[in-house]
């Protein structure tokens, strides 16, 4: 089976372009669907897009247009489009259907069956596989009505992307929010994987992992002081993330450890879901046996001695000398597995002084394969971003990857793992 992934790789389309209908809802969300579309032009796929009047309202048919390079269609009554039943063969003509943002509205139009504008007639005309993004206030999202619905949809076969949890434009905090365009367009070339394209790994080599388990962790760990404080770090998780994704796309079996954060659990990979780094190590050691082991999580090297049941209280001074006991090493724990250690371990270095200098001392004293060093610096951007410059240190030297999107760097170590695990 073939699958896609970032930049990092050539495609070659042996028939057709994958292509998807993506229908963009009335929300303030309505602009990560510009950036979708320029994701999914990376990845090689082609877009046509469906304008609601709401969606109208936040961005524009020209910027939707411009970065399609297809016209933006809104209007249901359009003469010349619905001579040739433009619906229909909009409906028909790409081989998978996104809705970003799904508002409250439209799940509940595509809910009940109701075509009353071109995205929802558009919905109940197609015979492709559909998605949805949720994006609402959280009181929306948690309402009975949307839950209800969204139940339904699941039922009739659409699959949900997201949300995510944050900050709103409105003010509050919750679910609700639409999962990020990297994760979205992630998500998308998965579900295209059946389709006629092949993917070329830019090293060469073979990237099928069919049968291949890999083991990652990503995110932060949180370590708690009291009921309503813990230790923690600036980790968003996105590389980790980014990292099961691509392998999941390259056809392996992915578990993903993952510390506290709010991103969308990646398509095609089983998340399990953990607070601390003792629960962390537990639960990849709950994962093995496993052909690889990514460990891309920033777990906190020290927890309080001590976690009690009630609130430290400031004015008694508590706050001001806690315990501190060292966490398990959980690279180094699996790494030197006497037996069942994976046949590749990879291990990350977040430095802010002395990269690989520090970096190659970690790959010596944890014990594994590959250690992926990246400058988290103040000023890189890099911790909680969009994007990483890392540096591959293994028995073999050096490999340095420019600045790229933590999406591209997946990639091209999906691929360098697929060719170590294959070769």
């Amino acid at each position: 089976m073939a699958h896609f992934l970032t930049l990092s790789f050539k495609i070659v389309f042996m028939t057709k372009t994958p292509s998807i209908l993506l229908i963009i809802g009335g929300g303030i969300a309505a602009y990560k669907s510009l950036l979708l579309i320029r994701e999914l032009a990376r990845r090689g796929i082609k877009t046509r897009a469906i304008l609601t009047k709401g969606g109208a309202e936040f961005i524009t048919p020209l910027s939707v247009g411009g970065l399609t390079g297809d016209k933006c269609f809104t209007d249901l009554f359009d003469l010349t489009d619905e001579a040739e039943m433009g619906h229909i063969e909009l409906s028909r003509s790409a081989d998978l259907v996104v809705v970003a943002p799904a508002t409250a509205d439209l799940m509940a139009k595509a809910a009940t069956g109701l075509a009353t504008d071109l995205a929802t007639t558009a919905l109940l005309a197609t015979d492709k596989p559909v998605m949805m993004a949720p994006a609402m206030n959280v009181r929306m999202w948690e309402h009975p009505a949307t839950q209800r619905n969204l139940k339904t949809l699941q039922k009739d076969g659409i699959q949900i992307i997201g949300p995510d949890e944050g900050d709103m434009a409105c003010g509050e905090f919750g679910a609700g929010r639409m999962a990020e365009p990297e994760m979205m367009a992630d998500a998308i070339a998965t579900k295209l994987g059946g389709s006629a394209a092949q993917v070329i790994p830019f090293s060469g080599g073979s990237a099928d992992l069919k049968d291949k388990h890999i083991l990652v962790t990503a995110g932060p760990t949180h370590e708690p002081l009291d009921p309503v404080r813990y230790i923690a770090n600036r980790s968003s998780g996105k590389q980790g993330y980014a990292i099961a994704s691509a392998l999941a796309q390259l056809g392996a079996k992915v578990t993903l450890v993952s510390g506290p954060t709010q991103i969308s659990d990646p398509l095609g990979v089983k998340v399990v879901r953990v607070e601390t780094a003792r629960q962390m190590l537990s639960a990849c050691e709950a994962a093995l046996p496993a052909d690889c082991f990514v460990a891309c999580a920033a777990v906190a090297d020290y927890r309080p001695e001590i976690e009690t049941d009630h609130k430290i209280k400031k004015e008694r001074g508590g706050l001001s000398a806690i315990p501190l006991a060292e966490n398990p090493d959980i690279l180094k724990t699996i790494a030197r597995l006497e037996k069942g250690r994976p046949p590749l371990v990879v291990g990350f270095a977040a430095e802010t002084d002395d990269v690989l200098a520090h970096a190659e001392a970690k790959r010596a004293r944890k014990g594994c394969d590959w250690i992926v060093a990246n400058d988290v610096s103040p000023g890189t951007g890099t911790m909680g971003g969009d994007r990483n410059t890392v540096v591959i240190l293994s028995d073999k030297g050096e490999e340095s990857w420019d600045n790229m999107l933590k999406t591209e760097v997946a990639g091209q170590l999906a691929a360098k793992i697929a060719k170590s695990l294959t070769s």
